[in-house]
């Protein structure tokens, strides 16, 4: 995985996944959201650093939503976020991209062995320490489905 910085879109596999969740119609996005946030949620083993970036940029899209979470403003972003665009999601979604991204913090997990071999893997957290605080303590309302 190449990485050019710690933020959560700032590597190839985020920046492939946003792009990917760009090109999908509005009805689909959220469902590749989930998608990405369940896949490192439920690992229970070793977590490879593909899903574990997924996730961290579903994470980051996730807290955008919340009222007061951290902008989308990557040039990595998905496209449609950074013009302001909005995503409908489902109400259990902010916990799940919290236990996603207490997945990819803890043992078992190549992305954060990774930035570790590195020597920045407190870079790293302190990334991602924003979205997790937006995600741990929501405030307001999320738009979420039924």
């Amino acid at each position: 995985m190449g990485a050019w910085a710690a933020g959560p879109f700032d590597n190839d596999v985020a920046a492939d996944w946003c792009g990917g969740l760009d090109e999908a119609s509005p009805e689909r996005r959220p469902l590749l959201v989930e998608q990405a946030l369940r896949e490192a949620a439920g690992e229970g083993d070793f977590l490879d650093s593909w899903p574990g970036a997924k996730a961290v940029a579903a994470s980051a899209v996730v807290a955008a939503q919340l009222p007061g979470g951290p902008p989308v403003d990557s040039a990595y972003a998905p496209d449609f976020l950074t013009a302001g665009g909005r995503l409908t999601l489902s109400a259990e979604l902010p916990a799940l991209a919290l236990r996603a991204l207490d997945r990819v913090l803890a043992d078992g997990s190549e992305l954060a062995e990774l930035w570790d071999e590195a020597g920045e893997l407190d870079e790293f957290a302190a990334a991602l320490a924003p979205i997790r605080a937006a995600l741990a303590n929501p405030t307001g309302s999320v738009v979420v489905e039924g």
